[in-house]
């Protein structure tokens, strides 16, 4: 295994210019390839999976996530009747916060407001729509790339500051693996999620025909808002249960409880591809969508619809704050906030 620093590596091979942000920041498109042909492309914007390119048994390679071709349309999807955020990483709290508010350390901390009077994901301008910074690069063998934000104390009404790393790698048992780690001035909360959009028919098609399992018993109580109520749901003889396999839902927007490791699977018979899905989280929020409204067009002049993509949001639960029976999202100063998530594909 080779270690490289990022001033070291050939541009030509690894890394190449994916445009400039409004204030001159220059975004990259780094691309990590496994010894089995997997490619995935990430950028230092959002620190986003842009595109994952899975070989089939036919000889096809599919692209099974959604993305853009330009960072302009990065940008520019954040203003869309309905934020996609297209295979960034979600913080500093990914779901939703009632009221962008709780009570903490004895203080009521406000938050911003993004999604009516609620926050979503990190607030006005989370963690998915600021440059990261690549901090290391390995090639070969699993190769990787590792990407840091420091959230400033206060963003978005957070208390401390937070320095976040990603560590996305390729493994040549042919895994996507998310490894955050992340630490803080104080005491602080914190729920990250990697965002990405799946469509194991390829980024162009539907979800519809799909095969979807979650290993999961119940799923969260929530308001017409979609906020928890901090109550749970059984999904026995429920729609949403999926704890043996059936078709791919066409709405679903809803938080699974985890107890154990596998979370879920997702089956396309058309190129015979499974994705498998592991978690050290309590949950997995899982989403079909992808809507672009006909104002942006996707990669390869795609136009995504409310069916374009499921998302498997492994993560703490929403809302998590203010519900004191809810696992804990407290990081404290001085602990390491440590969060491993893979997706396993296999040809069947």
């Amino acid at each position: 295994m080779q270690k490289n620093h990022i001033s070291q590596i050939d541009p030509s091979i690894n890394v190449k210019s994916f445009g400039l942000l409004a204030d001159g920041t220059e975004i990259n498109c780094y691309t990590l390839t496994n010894k089995n042909g997997l490619i995935c492309e990430v950028l230092n914007y959002g620190a986003t999976i842009k595109s994952l390119m899975i070989p089939t048994s036919t000889g096809k390679v599919v692209d099974v996530v959604l993305g853009f071709e330009t960072i302009e349309d990065y940008v520019n999807s954040f203003q869309l009747p309905n934020a996609t955020y297209f295979g960034t990483v979600v913080g500093r709290y990914a779901g939703r916060i009632n009221q962008g508010q709780f009570e903490w350390n004895g203080k009521h901390i406000q938050l911003s407001q993004n999604h009516n009077q609620h926050q979503i994901h990190g607030g006005i301008k989370g963690f998915s729509l600021h440059a990261w910074e690549v901090i290391d690069f390995i090639e070969n063998e699993n190769p990787s790339i590792t990407l840091q934000y420091i959230s400033p104390d206060g963003e978005e009404g957070y208390p401390a500051e937070v320095r976040v790393e990603v560590q996305y790698t390729l493994t040549e048992m042919n895994e996507l693996q998310v490894n955050f780690k992340a630490t803080s001035s104080e005491d602080t909360v914190i729920n990250l999620t990697q965002h990405s959009y799946f469509n194991l028919n390829g980024h162009q098609h539907k979800v519809i025909g799909q095969q979807l399992q979650v290993h999961s018993n119940q799923i969260l109580e929530t308001t017409n808002e979609l906020i928890p109520t901090g109550n749970f749901i059984s999904l026995k003889d429920n729609a949403f249960d999926f704890s043996s396999t059936k078709d791919c839902p066409t709405m679903i927007d809803t938080t699974f409880v985890l107890s154990q490791p596998k979370a879920a699977v997702l089956f396309s018979e058309q190129n015979q591809l499974q994705m498998s899905v592991t978690t050290n989280q309590p949950a997995v929020h899982i989403y079909v969508g992808g809507n672009c409204f006909d104002q942006i067009k996707g990669k390869e002049g795609a136009a995504y619809h409310p069916l374009s993509g499921i998302c498997f949001e492994a993560q703490n639960y929403p809302d998590a704050p203010n519900h004191s029976h809810f696992p804990s999202s407290i990081l404290k100063k001085g602990a390491t906030y440590q969060h491993q998530t893979a997706f396993k594909f296999e040809i069947l």
